[in-house]
């Protein structure tokens, strides 16, 4: 990865408002591709930056998922890992603290992390806000500048 961006950028572009469209659900159903479902969505920011919500699943382990929120970088065609979503199928090291764990967890993009010369989202910490992939969903949509339309037919136990 080229381009660097600071915690303040990472943190701007999480607050920066989302909104998603009237039939997001719909279009984050993921579909069967390899051994694992999928789905991307690409939304746009209220200050025109270019997003993209990637929904990945083991088709063999449910706990073995991924939501990832990506920005598209400027004059680029590369996505910056912003967030991600992760369930409990793998233990996770992070390289700086040598602290390791084996449970639902988020990476989150860090100046120090791209420093290094690692990926910008290795950084990770392990969370209880999330059990299962359509929780990390919610989650995400939840906590990173996300705006669902309003639709008073949705009951309150629905999930995405």
């Amino acid at each position: 990865m080229s381009a660097m961006l600071s915690d303040q950028d990472v943190a701007l572009l999480l607050r920066e408002r989302k909104v998603l469209p009237a039939d997001y659900r719909k279009k984050i159903q993921v579909h069967p591709k390899r051994g694992h479902k999928e789905r991307e969505l690409d939304v746009k920011g209220s200050d025109d930056s270019d997003f993209r919500l990637i929904l990945r699943q083991s088709l063999f382990n449910p706990l073995d998922f991924s939501i990832i929120l990506g920005y598209r970088l400027a004059n680029s065609n590369q996505f910056f890992r912003l967030r991600r979503y992760n369930g409990k199928s793998h233990e996770h090291t992070n390289p700086i603290e040598g602290n390791m764990f084996y449970d639902f967890h988020i990476h989150l993009a860090t100046e120090r992390y791209q420093e290094l010369g690692a990926r910008e989202d290795t950084y990770a910490e392990p969370t209880d806000r999330f059990s299962d992939f359509n929780k990390a969903v919610s989650c995400m949509i939840s906590e990173c500048g996300f705006e669902t339309p309003f639709n008073p037919q949705t009951t309150l136990f629905e999930e995405v």
